[in-house]
């Protein structure tokens, strides 16, 4: 019964930063030896992993989103956040937060959220 959600702004305007929040439920974001991602998909393109924050605390990020990409979590709520700064319109997409792990069929995932879509316009 495990379920993400993310939630932020669906507008953002060029040169600021994008936020949101991923809450989780019916598992706890410290338990081992999962990793808490982020996804992205733009519009007519593939899935883009981000990056993540693992049980531990510790984060990993795509080497071509590190310098503009902070993951960090609240374990009092139990959510991890993600912020992407000098956000352009190529920054427009669905972004996903996922659980990873287990790989099966596959994939490391077994549960996503539903995702959110974000537009960078001014």
């Amino acid at each position: 019964q495990v379920q993400l959600q993310e939630s932020g702004p669906g507008l953002v305007k060029p040169s600021q930063t994008l936020s949101l929040t991923c809450t989780v439920s019916g598992a706890s974001i410290t338990t081992n030896y999962y990793y808490w991602s982020w996804i992205r998909q733009p519009p007519g393109k593939g899935l883009e992993w981000m990056g993540a924050i693992a049980y531990n605390g510790s984060t990993y990020y795509s080497p071509s989103l590190k310098s503009r990409t902070s993951i960090s979590r609240d374990t009092s709520k139990n959510q991890f956040t993600l912020q992407l700064s000098s956000v352009t319109p190529e920054d427009t997409a669905v972004y996903y937060c996922a659980r990873g792990g287990v790989y099966r069929d596959g994939s490391p995932y077994d549960y996503w959220g539903q995702g959110t879509q974000v537009t960078v316009s001014s």
